[in-house]
């Protein structure tokens, strides 16, 4: 497996931070944000909530980098953070919105981007944002992972805790259904 200058880099940090270095973890934090908030955003699909999740995704990377045996597993354990934090934002909202459906039903009762690929033209871009709006969360998380991120398919696995096959399995399900929508329009 080729190793990227960026992902060593990122080892060397990892490490530095597990050793108290400050200014590595300003580093870690400056290289790592924008992608880890884009990715929670695209899953709570809600800005506020992605900040929000990414403040408590950095805590605990912050407390648990110490515990992190292989640094080169920094992307994956990270992304595998924000992906937990999102999940409990949605079920908390999901909560929320289940008792406020049912204070709805009886007020009286008062109780609480694929990557870059081969598009150029503007309306390509159109087209693929609403082939994708189309798609259903868990397909256009994995395929925002895979091309927008560009994680691998090991570090998707580890990332959603699913065995590698899985994977290309959703990830091929994913583009078909990207292919069907597309079609459609």
């Amino acid at each position: 497996m080729v190793r990227h200058e960026e992902h060593i880099y990122d080892e060397i940090l990892v490490i530095s931070c597990q050793g108290g270095d400050r200014a590595a973890l300003r580093e870690l934090v400056t290289r790592w944000q924008t992608r880890l908030g884009r990715f929670a955003s695209r899953q709570t699909g809600d800005s506020d909530a992605a900040r929000d999740v990414l403040q408590e995704s950095w805590l605990a990377i912050v407390r648990g980098i110490r515990k992190l045996d292989d640094p080169a597993g920094f992307r994956a354990w990270a992304y595998r953070i924000v992906a937990n934090k999102s999940a409990d934002w949605i079920r908390r909202k999901q909560r929320t919105r289940a008792v406020t459906e049912e204070l709805e039903r009886e007020p009286e009762q008062v109780v609480l981007q694929v990557g870059e690929g081969n598009i150029e033209r503007e309306d390509d871009i159109t087209r693929l944002r609403q082939a994708l709006k189309i798609l259903p969360k868990d397909r256009r998380a994995i395929l925002s992972l895979r091309y927008v991120d560009e994680l691998t398919t090991r570090e998707i696995a580890g990332i959603l805790r699913v065995p590698e096959g899985t994977v290309k399995s959703r990830l091929y399900h994913a583009r078909e259904e990207l292919k069907h929508a597309l079609e459609k329009e």
